[in-house]
């Protein structure tokens, strides 16, 4: 864990502007002298940006984490959807907020559970190998041969494994198609082996890059519920190498899907207009491999923290906050939860907000690059989406941190919402890329480390946390929260109010320019579909 002196205490320092963001009411805010004690924040109305951020810093932040983390210890070490340390959590998020005085409400979604599956190759060598099943596998319990499906076994590579019908021709019916990541979605893969008569999948990792990412065990989401009904598991590079061996034989098994709704917190400070709302949310669920106290308790205490501080604030635009479910299993309790609004109540919503990993160990400060200045966005950007990153980016320079872009790519819970043409925006820290030289450079850290080496693991845990990052960046979440509580005209025309105490921030530096290739960073794919 690397440790600072943390930021919010500081008095605050705000760099004179060369131009101005239209309808914050951009005018010195002034420096707050000391930090209010604890009673003090509490009781006091912080509805100045100088107030809030005197109040919203990661030490309260980090008693949230150390409560998840509790809940992790006291439930076999996870959080994940389905299990009884998500609905803990879910426990603890409504309890915090009932008692800060927000309006929750609980959002039940459909969800289908799938416990621990096991990958195990019998012949020629017998291992047993760590994996799990993609979401929208069938169960089943299968031994048989295993056919290599068009892999490629060589590093660098490039392969359309499974991609087309024509690579299963003369695919033994019976056997255990062996595919490789790679060009396709893992459905597509998956669909075409149950077609040539595949007994169930395994697909294994890419192998075309030397990295973690490309190398390690892959398990993702077959794009929905029940697409195929063989059993789908996924694997490494290397034990896709010693499966693709000449005899070999393997038994697959994924237990039966079980039935377990799971649950949204949505939490309201109702505001002058209802009918503009502001939104942000991060995702409380973890993987089952581990307690997911970066990715994400980070965003979700960080939102905890920043509603404590805001309760009292009688803001002009209504405020809801959200904490999802499911977002690992392929970002279903977001997807479930904006295909249940009326287009009446989409068309409410101003924006959204989302924070999913916002202190990571090894860190670069991203922004989701909504004005495409980095990165093509594989996605549509909506209108409004650009003023989002100017105005993270405003911040990061007022307080002299430098930044980066990170691919506007809707892999996480703001896919929903920019699919339906709601402006979108959000901070990033990095999950498994590898930090580069020049970023070890701009921002510290380790180059040739992950900017989270915990990813998707174990050690995720509350020591796998940059309480300085965590610190930086839930002073920009609480700014940009209160901001738009106040006016949203920069990114959807709608006038409000001037932010009490004003506003003044400086143009962006500018995105550092430190990635050599796509993808901002944003590689982190929380069971993802598309895998190239």
């Amino acid at each position: 864990m690397y440790r600072s002196a943390l930021l919010s205490r500081r008095a605050t320092v705000v760099v004179t502007a060369t131009s101005a963001v239209a309808a914050l009411a951009l005018i010195p805010a002034g420096a707050a002298l000391a930090a209010p004690s604890a009673t003090a924040c509490e009781s006091r109305t912080n509805n100045t940006v100088s107030r809030l951020l005197d109040c919203v810093d990661a030490d309260g932040a980090m008693e949230h984490l150390e409560a998840l983390q509790s809940i992790a210890d006291d439930n076999g070490g996870t959080r994940a959807a389905g299990l009884p340390g998500y609905e803990a959590s879910v426990d603890y998020v409504v309890d915090t907020l009932d008692a800060a005085g927000w309006n929750v409400s609980i959002d039940e979604f459909p969800y289908t559970y799938v416990g621990p599956s096991t990958l195990t190759q019998l012949t020629p060598i017998q291992a047993e190998y760590p994996t799990g099943p993609f979401t929208g596998s069938g169960d089943g319990d299968v031994t048989a041969a295993v056919t290599p499906v068009d892999v490629q076994l060589t590093t660098p590579n490039a392969n359309t494994s499974g991609c087309d019908a024509a690579d299963f021709a003369g695919f033994p019916a019976g056997t255990i198609a062996l595919i490789q990541r790679g060009t396709c979605t893992f459905g597509v893969k998956a669909l075409n082996a149950e077609a040539a008569g595949a007994a169930g999948v395994i697909i294994f990792n890419a192998g075309d890059a030397d990295t973690a990412a490309r190398m390690d065990l892959i398990v993702g989401t077959l794009g929905g519920n029940d697409i195929v009904d063989i059993p789908v598991v996924g694997a490494s590079y290397a034990q896709g190498q010693a499966l693709a061996q000449a005899g070999s034989t393997a038994n697959v098994f994924v237990p039966a899907p079980e039935s377990r709704p799971q649950k949204n917190v949505i939490a309201e400070l109702p505001g002058v207009n209802d009918d503009n709302v502001v939104m942000a949310g991060a995702h409380l669920d973890s993987v089952q491999a581990g307690p997911g106290i970066n990715d994400n308790g980070s965003g979700s205490a960080s939102l905890l923290e920043i509603a404590q501080q805001m309760s009292k604030v009688k803001p002009q635009n209504t405020v809801r906050l959200a904490w999802w479910g499911a977002e690992e299993s392929g970002l279903i309790g977001s997807t479930q939860y904006v295909a249940g609004l009326t287009q009446e109540e989409k068309d409410r919503i101003a924006l959204y907000l989302n924070f999913d990993m916002v202190a990571s160990p090894n860190y670069i400060f991203m922004v989701y690059d909504g004005n495409e200045s980095g990165f093509a966005a594989p996605v549509v950007v909506p209108d409004g989406s650009a003023a989002i990153e100017t105005l993270f980016e405003r911040y990061y320079t007022s307080v002299g941190q430098p930044y980066d872009d990170a691919e506007f790519s809707g892999r996480s819970d703001y896919q929903a919402f920019i699919l339906n043409g709601i402006p979108a925006g959000g901070l990033f820290t990095g999950a498994e890329v590898v930090k580069s030289a020049e970023q070890e450079a701009i921002w510290g850290g380790t180059a040739g480390l992950s900017f989270d080496p915990c990813y998707h693991q174990a050690c995720d845990t509350i020591d796998n946390v940059n309480e300085e990052a965590l610190d930086v960046n839930i002073d920009a979440i609480a700014l940009a929260v209160l901001a738009y509580s106040y006016s949203t005209e920069t990114v959807n025309g709608v006038m409000g109010a001037n932010v009490p105490g004003g506003l003044m921030l400086p143009d962006p530096a500018g995105p550092q320019q430190s990635w050599s290739a796509g993808g901002g960073g944003l590689d982190h794919d929380h069971e993802p579909t598309d895998l190239d």
